[in-house]
């Protein structure tokens, strides 16, 4: 058996980590935190939300932050995580930075998202009170949610 493993971090849409100089991985499952070394019996794993760390051969730290994802490990030195999304840095503390920046990208989109869908419904209930009762569009006012929009900036 070879002294290191190789680890393999991707995406559906990009490959993170590929290095066969690991020495060991740390990773988080949702019994707890646990340790991978050369010759680790072959696992299959549900990860939590977490960082996964690992230390190369030559002494160098990595970190990827992960949404979630399958760990397996396989004839003792194959480690391998798919993950919907991940985030890789050489620091901690930048990579708590990164995180928290595409944490708060993604509560923007989500809340964009949000406003666009109650518009769009708006829209969708004054096309239907308009069609169902042509004579009396004046008297119904749906409030405008652009409105809200601009109030919420």
């Amino acid at each position: 058996m070879s002294a290191a493993l190789h680890l393999t971090i991707t995406t559906p849409a990009v490959i993170l980590v590929d290095s066969d100089d690991v020495a060991s991985v740390r990773a988080e499952d949702a019994s707890g935190s646990f340790g991978i070394l050369p010759s680790h019996a072959d696992l299959l794993t549900m990860l939590t939300p977490s960082v996964v760390r690992w230390r190369t051969v030559a002494g160098r730290t990595g970190f990827c932050a992960v949404k979630g994802g399958v760990l397996t490990v396989a004839q003792g030195r194959r480690v391998e995580i798919a993950c919907r999304e991940g985030i890789v840095n050489d620091s901690l503390q930048t990579l708590e930075g990164r995180v928290r920046a595409a944490r708060a990208a993604q509560l923007e989109a989500d809340r964009r998202a949000r406003v666009a869908q109650v518009q769009l419904h708006a829209r969708a209930v004054r096309q239907l009170v308009r069609y169902l009762h042509p004579g009396q569009v004046g008297e119904i006012h749906a409030p405008d949610v652009t409105d809200y929009d601009e109030a919420a900036s």
